[in-house]
């Protein structure tokens, strides 16, 4: 096993229990799944080829042996209700879940309130009420909470949910503008678009579909949020329709959710399968299917925090297998990945991930029994799991198995990171093979400043091969989302890195060609447009070593 020391640095801050070393706490995973498969598990994580999330590594083995990252809560529009649902956030905060939430049920703002004299204060006062008691709440004592704030396109607070972070607060929060089908024909066909009172379904005035739309890119481009989650896409490929409508996805945007309802999550590590300059399909395939049997065991072992979620998560028995290290994979396989040959090689390789995690679930149901929510489904004959892939950000986990972040382009070649309140800095290692191959040119000390090749007198070829993100075109991030989305189950979570000086107009283009490629939703980030940002490319603020 070879880790390297930031990704020892990382673990040790987050993951290792007392006395614990790196192949301890993989020992310990591995064994807790409680699966004849043991040794391959072990075999996975200790040679990075696959990582579970963040709770399962912290979790699994110990006594809270809570394992899951991705809960949805309810939120009702009664006070009991909704401060219910904030203790059940703080218990999962507890335990290393992220949580996300629709307000979109909370009477509007100025609304009347019964059985008082007095007027709701709306939903966006309660996600601050959320978001205060996330900062007092360590997730898993070693983090702090993550959620996702959805609000409904037609709730009549729209605006000032969209202009919540503006000020700098919601520090803990992300948030979504969740749309449904009636703003794009009202949005195709030039009409406003009816605002509706959750309390009672009254018409509480207009919006013009436009107007929101151009409002939504304004605030995001200030602050980076808030995103946008289609719901109507969400349900048109959910796989339990018999279930109902889902209406929040997890903090991160990628795991569209029931209420109570969880999914743990894993990814495997693109960079690890090439050979000779090829993928290892074979490797690939049985890593797949490890990783199936990995992530469905979890389900059973797990110990869920509240008895709602164990019903809920077990009745649909969802799982998320993703993917990291694609951007590295490209590299090594000599495919830039502004190139068209980069989206078909995405599209083959999650194609093949999904049919192959398809066929063990199937397996895996005719061997221990389907899901058992599976005559609401979309299927028929035996399926282990309601779903099984997710693409995941891997904000951890990409560091620990030292390779980029889910299906993203690097962020920088060289560029300092936060953790636990820590700067470290964090050079790609391939990189530093392109340095011995083109010595005069001092690329590490360059890197090292701007985190680009760009202005290096190197082939075209080369500087084409290292872009990174802000240098990759708009469109492209959002045509490299959409080819994973045809064969991923749940979400994609992916940014659109957009450098300091694009525009509005830019953004809600983004949004249109998203929604025309059949994403599931989209976010954008322009580079400093928050004063804390977890990453920043260069490490000027690195000692720089010769």
């Amino acid at each position: 096993m070879t880790l390297t020391e930031v990704a020892r640095e990382l673990l040790a801050k987050r993951y290792l229990l007392p006395g614990e070393t790196p192949s301890d706490l993989f020992r310990r995973v591995a064994h807790a799944i409680n699966s004849p498969k043991e040794k391959e598990f072990l075999a996975m994580m200790e040679n990075q080829l696959f990582l579970p999330n963040s709770p399962t590594l912290m979790n699994a083995g110990a006594p809270e042996g809570q394992l899951s990252a991705c809960f949805v809560l309810p939120v009702e529009d009664t006070i009991e209700g909704i401060f219910t649902t904030l203790a059940h956030m703080a218990i999962i905060h507890k335990t290393g879940g992220g949580t996300g939430f629709s307000f979109s049920k909370v009477r509007p703002r100025g609304d009347n309130v019964s059985g008082t004299v007095g007027v709701a204060s709306g939903p966006v006062s309660f996600i601050e009420v959320f978001d205060k008691a996330t900062d007092a709440v360590k997730q898993g004592g070693k983090r702090r909470g993550a959620n996702m704030a959805v609000l409904a396109s037609w709730h009549p607070d729209i605006r000032e949910f969209i202009r919540s972070k503006m000020g700098g607060g919601l520090s803990n929060f992300n948030i979504s503008v969740a749309f449904d089908a009636r703003f794009f024909q009202a949005r195709s066909a030039g009409k406003e678009y009816p605002l509706i009172n959750p309390r009672d379904g009254s018409v509480r005035g207009t919006e013009d579909p436009e107007a929101l739309w151009k409002a939504i890119g304004e605030a995001a481009w200030a602050t980076g949020d808030p995103g946008m989650i289609f719901l109507d896409e969400i349900n048109r490929r959910n796989p339990t329709p018999g279930l109902g409508l889902i209406e929040a996805t997890n903090p991160c945007g990628e795991q569209p959710l029931y209420p109570f309802e969880s999914c743990n999550l894993g990814s495997i590590n693109l960079s690890l399968f090439v050979r000779k300059g090829e993928i290892d399909w074979d490797a690939l395939r049985i890593t797949v299917r490890d990783c199936v049997d990995f992530l469905d065991g979890v389900i059973d072992v797990n110990r869920f925090p509240i008895p709602q979620i164990t019903e809920m998560t077990r009745l649909t028995r969802k799982i998320g297998l993703g993917v990291m290290g694609f951007a590295e994979l490209l590299i090594k396989l000599g495919i830039p990945y502004s190139s068209p040959r980069a989206l078909e090689t995405g599209e083959r390789i999650m194609a093949f991930i999904q049919t192959e995690a398809k066929q063990r679930s199937r397996e895996l149901g005719e061997q221990k029994g389907s899901f058992p929510a599976i005559d609401r489904s979309i299927y028929a004959g035996a399926m282990r799991n309601s779903t099984v892939t997710t693409i995941a950000p891997t904000g951890s986990l990409h560091i620990v198995a030292n390779t980029s972040s889910g299906i993203e382009p690097l962020f920088s070649l060289a560029y300092t990171r936060i953790i636990a309140d820590t700067p470290v800095e964090i050079v790609n290692d391939l990189v530093k093979d392109l340095a011995k191959k083109y010595p005069q040119q001092d690329i590490l000390s360059h890197v090292r400043k701007t985190g680009s090749i760009q202005d290096l007198n190197l082939p075209d070829e080369v500087r084409d091969l290292y872009r990174i993100a802000p240098e990759i075109g708009h469109e492209q991030h959002v045509r490299m989302q959409a080819v994973f989305q045809k064969h991923v189950d749940n979400g994609v979570s992916k940014t659109v890195n957009m450098a300091e000086n694009s525009t509005i107009d830019e953004i809600c283009a983004i949004y249109d060609l998203a929604r025309t490629l059949g994403c599931k939703g989209i976010t954008i980030y322009r580079y400093n447009s928050k004063k804390n940002q977890v990453m920043s490319r260069g490490c000027e603020i690195c000692k720089v070593e010769d």
